[in-house]
This record gives C-alpha cells, sequence and structure tokens, in this order.
C-alpha cells in the first residue's frame, strides 16, 4: 500500500496546480437547468464579494443529460459569514459543518472549501476521518473530494466548469475513479465504498481497476463507519433506481457478505428452486422509477424478506405443519434483530420495516373474506405490506390472483385529504363518508 504524504504536504501540492477551466460554449451545463433557489444563492454569495461555484452531483449529472436530485454549493465563505447575508440560513453538522438555506420547501446546501484534514496531535496518524472543517481554498476542496466525476465545479461569474483532477475525461470514458491513493481514499470515509457501488449501478459506469481492488481489499473497514451514515446510503442505495446493478457490484467486490449477508437469500433462493428472489431489486427499481411511494422500512423489508420466507420454508418442512401467526411474527423479529443492529436503525424505521414483512405474512394467509380484507386494508402496517406482496408476485410470476384481490381492498382503503377522511372508490375518485347526524336532545 502506498502511503499518503502528511495534509500539509498533500495541500500545497494540491493547490499549486491550476484547473482546467472549460468555457461555456464547450459544456452542456445551462443556467437554465438549474435550480431558481440555488442560482439565487449563487449570486448572492457572489454579489458580496465571494467565490461561489456550483458543486458535485449536480455538475456531473447535468454534464450527463440527467436531471439532478439537489443542488450543492461550494464556497469561500465561512459559516458564520454564509449565515450573515442569508437569514433563511442555519448551520447544520458537526463532523462537517454545513449552511442550509431555506426557501420553503427548498433546501439549498452550502459548504466551505475545504483541506485536508489535520493529523491528530497525539498518537500515531489515523486516517479515518472523524472530524473534517479544516477551510481551505478551492483546488484544496477539490482534491479531498471522493471520486473525480464528484470534483466538477461550475463558476456562476463567467459560467466556465473547472476540472482540477480530470473529471471530465473521466465523465466521457464513463469511469469512476477515485482522487488519489484509494486504499487511503476508502479508509478515510469506508461509506465511499458503498456510494462507489451506487454510482456504479445508477451511472452505469465502470469502477477504476486500482479502486475497485482496494473495494475488496478493505471490504471489512465498513465496520469503522457510522451505522446511522451507512444506514442512509443504503436508503439512497435503494430509491436510486438502479438498485440491482448497485447489489451486484457490492457483490463482485465482496461487500455484499460484510454488509448485507442477509441479502444473499436473494441468490440462494434460485439455486434451491424456491423461487426467483433475485428479480426483487429489478422490480423493486422499475416501481421506484414510476413514483411509486414507500416508507424507508419498506424498502428495507425488501432485502429482509426472502431470508423470512426461506428460514419460514425450513421450518415448516422439518416440522411438517404450518406456523402460526405470532411464530411468524417472533421469527421476523428474529431475523430482522441483526439487521437492525448492524445498522442502528431508529425505533420508526425498525417498526416500519417488522410490521411490513409481518403484514406481508398475512395477507399471504388463505380463505380471506371481504369483511377481513377490508378491516387488514384499513391497517397503518398495509401500504408497505402490499408493496412486498406486489415485489414478490412480479419478482416470481405467482399470486396475482390474490394480489388483484388486496388491491381492490386497497382502493376502498380510507385517506386523508385535506385534512378530512375521505373514501378511495375503485377508480381513483374519493367522496365523502355520509356524515353522522346530530341528534337534538328532548325537551322535558
Amino acid at each position: 500500500m502506498s502511503v499518503s504524504s502528511p495534509p500539509s504536504e498533500a495541500s500545497e501540492a494540491s493547490a499549486a496546480i491550476p484547473p482546467r477551466v472549460v468555457a461555456r460554449s464547450e459544456h452542456a451545463v445551462s443556467r437554465s437547468q438549474i435550480q431558481q433557489e440555488a442560482l439565487k444563492v449563487l449570486y448572492r454569495l457572489q454579489g458580496a464579494g465571494f467565490l461561489a461555484y456550483m458543486v458535485g452531483g449536480s455538475v456531473r449529472d447535468l454534464q450527463l443529460g440527467r436531471q439532478p436530485k439537489d443542488f450543492d454549493i461550494a464556497t469561500d465563505a465561512k459559516p458564520q459569514e454564509i449565515r450573515r447575508i442569508f437569514r433563511n440560513a442555519r448551520i447544520i453538522g458537526r463532523r462537517f459543518r454545513l449552511v442550509h438555506i431555506l426557501f420553503g420547501d427548498v433546501v439549498v446546501e452550502v459548504s466551505t472549501f475545504r483541506s485536508e484534514p489535520g493529523l491528530p496531535v497525539e498518537g500515531a496518524p489515523a486516517l479515518l476521518i472523524k472530524s473534517d472543517n479544516n477551510f481551505g481554498t478551492a483546488a484544496e476542496d477539490a482534491f479531498r473530494r471522493d471520486f473525480t466525476v464528484n470534483a466538477l465545479f461550475y463558476n456562476i461569474a463567467d459560467f466556465s466548469i473547472l476540472d482540477y483532477v480530470g473529471g471530465l475525461e473521466d465523465l466521457n470514458r464513463s469511469l469512476l475513479r477515485t482522487i488519489g491513493d484509494p486504499q487511503v481514499r476508502f479508509r478515510e470515509d469506508p461509506v465511499r465504498m458503498l456510494r462507489a457501488c451506487e454510482l456504479a449501478g445508477r451511472l452505469d459506469f465502470t469502477i477504476e481497476a486500482s479502486s475497485q481492488a482496494a473495494i475488496h481489499d478493505l471490504r471489512h473497514e465498513l465496520g469503522k463507519a457510522s451505522p446511522a451514515r451507512v444506514s442512509e446510503e443504503l436508503v439512497a442505495l435503494l430509491r436510486c433506481g438502479s438498485s440491482g446493478k448497485a447489489m451486484q457490484w457490492m457483490l463482485d467486490l465482496g461487500i455484499l457478505e460484510v454488509l448485507l449477508p442477509e441479502a444473499y437469500a436473494m441468490v440462494s433462493a434460485s439455486e434451491r428452486g424456491l423461487g426467483d428472489f433475485g428479480r426483487i431489486l429489478p422490480t423493486l427499481d422499475k416501481r421506484v422509477a414510476a413514483g411509486r411511494e414507500v416508507s424507508d422500512g419498506g424498502l428495507l423489508a425488501a432485502l429482509l424478506l426472502p431470508s423470512v420466507l426461506l428460514r419460514r420454508f425450513d421450518i415448516e418442512a422439518l416440522a411438517r405443519k404450518a406456523l402460526r401467526r405470532e411464530q411468524l411474527a417472533a421469527l421476523v423479529d428474529e431475523i430482522a434483530a441483526p439487521f437492525v443492529k448492524r445498522f442502528a436503525l431508529s425505533r420508526v424505521r425498525t417498526q416500519q420495516t417488522t410490521d411490513a414483512i409481518k403484514g406481508f405474512l398475512r395477507l399471504c394467509e388463505p380463505h380471506r373474506t371481504a369483511g377481513e380484507r377490508h378491516s387488514a386494508a384499513n391497517k397503518d402496517w398495509f401500504p408497505d405490506a402490499l408493496w412486498l406482496f406486489e415485489l414478490l408476485a412480479e419478482a416470481t410470476s405467482e399470486g396475482f390472483e390474490e394480489l388483484a384481490q388486496w388491491q381492490a381492498a386497497a382502493r376502498r382503503r380510507p385517506v386523508l385529504a385535506s385534512g378530512e377522511l375521505t373514501v378511495a372508490r375503485p377508480g381513483g375518485e374519493r367522496s365523502a363518508p355520509p356524515r353522522k347526524r346530530s341528534r337534538r336532545r328532548k325537551r322535558r
């Protein structure tokens, strides 16, 4: 493994490298594609005498002809200076201090240019970054980012793109490459390994060979990362619309074995002839891309569902009788427990995840009457349970008759609209339920 330079030397080296400046006529990023709130922040920072760049995934996606999810901004203004310029700003974060500028429901995230983190005063140097608030220059900020395609800056002053690290060339080659030594970069922040798989899957890029080797070598370093950050990255991966491709990268590079042993059930199930669970993620991606709403717990439940079904099959085959509802609930809790602990899931996400699977198992129970289906459809867990039923039915091409009955029950499910309880009809129309007549008291 190559040894990284001390932070001060690395910063001096990066600061000495001039960027490649790409004029507006030579790139695809246009102001008309940028969120209006982000443009307001860029122009106001520039008007106050500061550098103001749109950075990261927004520049990358616009250059690729994609619609960015967020429009992040980097500047040489310090957090307190940003706050003085914007009354609607608040400073957040400890490990990485950011400023959120609020425009109603729209949040524009602004960061100050960072330099390489300093070494701890006592003890041996530790690569794992636990604090990242050393401010620096634009060049230093570019060199401390994760991948070259995420280190492009759009300068609002002249509408040019600044490229310090060869990101535009890698975009053209559909290549994901770490900035600097990948062995060092992934030790600094192990979550970058998971992000590499998500980006490669979503953008349909190839991960550069030395980065692949480093991910495989350092996959166990993910255990040192913050479980909360890993769980957020996992949920983002499941919502990206290409989780199947991302998980394939995780499988190929050994991350799946370390991070999601439960997901192996999707692979092994097909080999055992127990259903094509491997189609769950592609089906999930199709539904997410179509705008299907589901809770974070419902997404995570899709990863655990094959493990639950396979364990249930083994137990019932051995006992030669079906498990009762309370036994199935206990089985779900048992399988979910290590998953919940590994990712430090919140109580809400844990409840959503386990309730979704338990609800799915209830939907699978036979001999449901119309009244029972109506009662189940009114439960809080029903939407996520139905989501799992739809996923499994489409992935395995089984259970469509039962699914149609549950979807009919869902169309009659009471929903909240404009603060008033309404009834959803099969055609999607909503009508208010009949109001109870107030009864007059009899006069004596």
